[in-house]
């Protein structure tokens, strides 16, 4: 049975409960200039390693994905509206929002941007996966600080949350957590929140600016027959228009009442309608378009008789659960079925749908990756936005710093009582799903791994944890030697799982469980379904 998670139950009923079926009806969708058009703009030293022909690129992705919004679009008002189609609705609203640029300060930068079915819902550009690792932003002298992790299956994921027997935390989203569920009770209704509000991203000032672009959009029609109403009764001042094409001046503060001068009702309405927003978008992220739960392995447990795992991929499976380790992390509570029962009956088995990751977080003891432009954005630009006053000799303290009360992420840590683990979470990222984790449009793509990109390929993510702590210490992060004969030191040394590291794993048992790994990639279709 898929998934229905009590998210999706509560979303489902609100949308029954606010929608007002009403008109149909659309406006133009809003376009604009982008000033910012490279990476040589702005008052940053942008390193020679960032490629010089990613804008091109860029600008083919943005194409496609204008393509893809169309597309939705249409099949958005062709949507019969009834009670039956209700979740549908809420789903295609969703992905309607995921696509559209408008959401960007500049208007030039989707959610989608970073995050694409044909790689696995994480970066589409190859040359920036291979160099950069960050992506920009609507503003695109401004990169991020990570690599953009995957939002598929993330909606599984639960409330943050301190286990008292472990001291690990379990849940919520974005790398290092942050994303609580404590507002919405879903790690990713609040992760959705973010990015139009942070200036490394797409830059809005306020999230009023999200939801005045939402009342110009061609699908107001769909928002309105699933949430109702309400957005028609917000007052907006002459000149919002120009306040939200302003690109923000920091980091969102919970506290500031918003830079569009709304009187206290709009506001109300507005702060409910942008929670709406976020829980449409993750109403797409848990449905089939985005999680669908249908790889070759998902097809392969629950067809056990057709033996559709390769002899390798078994090998690995069994690897992955065992001498490997990457079961602790990566769970997949399925070891009875790879240990050999080709005819198990599948509703004995604990989880026909793992998520293969326990939302925690640990620090694997990476290197730091000196090509994030990031290290680089160490002055204030022309808006008065500094997103790195530290330069190069940044430390990405990951969950630590959301537990501290540093400025900016530490301010959004819901519990004070947490604030004395940080130094026991200095360095850790959460585990991400490995589903879809070497899916690609094309042989040759380049993907990037970890939470800062160091490794770029899957080979490269076992042989690090069989060696990280075998092979010397590499004098510099750009020694010939990297992963051969040397790994640079942790960026952040304390707090290094020792559970790997040292695995014993030969090259052949390596790649089985890359192997293996490779049968996670949703879309797989059989050649003989019918046995």
């Amino acid at each position: 049975m898929r998934r229905l998670t009590l998210f999706a139950i509560m979303l489902l009923a609100a949308a029954v409960v606010c929608g007002t079926l009403s008109g149909n009806f659309s406006v133009s969708a809003q376009t604009g200039n982008d000033p910012e058009k490279s990476s040589s703009v702005g008052p940053y030293h942008i390193p020679e390693f960032i490629p010089p022909n990613y804008i091109q690129e860029l600008d083919a992705v943005l194409a496609q994905l204008d393509q893809i919004e169309q597309q939705t679009l249409a099949q958005a008002r062709a949507l019969p509206i009834n009670p039956g189609t209700r979740l549908l609705q809420v789903r295609t609203l969703g992905k309607l929002i995921l696509y559209d640029k408008s959401y960007s300060v500049r208007n030039n930068t989707p959610c989608t941007l970073c995050h694409v079915k044909e790689t696995g819902f994480t970066g589409p550009l190859s040359d920036l996966n291979q160099d950069t690792v960050s992506y920009p932003g609507s503003v695109r002298y401004r990169f991020t600080s990570r690599k953009p992790k995957s939002y598929a299956y993330s909606p599984y994921s639960q409330v943050f949350h301190l286990d008292p027997g472990s001291k690990l935390f379990y849940g919520g989203n974005f790398w290092d957590q942050r994303a609580t569920a404590w507002k919405l009770q879903n790690p990713s209704s609040q992760q959705a929140e973010e990015p139009p509000l942070d200036p490394l991203e797409m830059g809005f000032p306020d999230s009023a600016c999200a939801v005045y672009r939402l009342s110009k959009a061609p699908y107001l029609f769909l928002f309105k027959d699933v949430w109702g109403i309400a957005i028609e009764a917000v007052k907006w001042p002459p000149n919002t228009g120009q306040i939200c094409s302003t690109p923000t001046m920091g980091p969102p503060d919970p506290d500031f009442p918003g830079n569009v001068p709304l009187d206290k009702l709009s506001r109300a309405i507005e702060k409910s309608i942008y929670d709406q927003f976020a829980m449409s978008i993750v109403a797409d992220e848990a449905g089939p378009d985005v999680s669908p739960f249908n790889s070759k392995f998902d097809y392969a447990i629950t067809h056990p008789k057709q033996q559709v795992l390769s002899a390798a991929e078994m090998a690995g499976w069994r690897l992955f659960d065992g001498k490997g380790k990457c079961n602790l992390c990566h769970t997949d509570s399925l070891s009875a079925f790879q240990q050999g029962e080709p005819d198990v009956n599948v509703s004995q088995v604990p989880d026909t749908e793992p998520l293969f990751t326990d939302f925690a977080a640990f620090n694997l003891g990476l290197p730091k990756n000196d090509d994030n432009p990031y290290l680089y954005e160490d002055k204030p630009d022309n808006y008065g936005v500094n997103p790195n006053p530290q330069g190069p000799s940044y430390i990405d303290l990951g969950l630590g710093a959301f537990l501290s009360d540093m400025p900016g992420v530490g301010q959004l840590n819901p519990n004070n009582r947490w604030k004395r683990f940080e130094p026991a979470s200095n360095g850790k990222f959460q585990t991400a799903t490995i589903r879809d984790v070497d899916k690609r449009p094309y042989p040759g793509f380049v993907k990037a791994y970890f939470h800062n990109g160091f490794v770029k390929s899957l080979k490269d993510v076992v042989h690090f944890y069989n060696t990280r702590d075998v092979l010397a210490k590499c004098s510099s992060p750009d020694s010939p030697g990297v992963g051969k004969t040397c790994w640079p030191s942790p960026e952040v040394p304390e707090n290094v799982d020792q559970r790997i590291g040292n695995l014993g794993l030969t090259d052949e048992e390596e790649n089985e469980i890359v192997d293996f790994m490779k049968t996670l990639s949703d879309g797989y279709f059989p050649i003989n379904p019918s046995q």
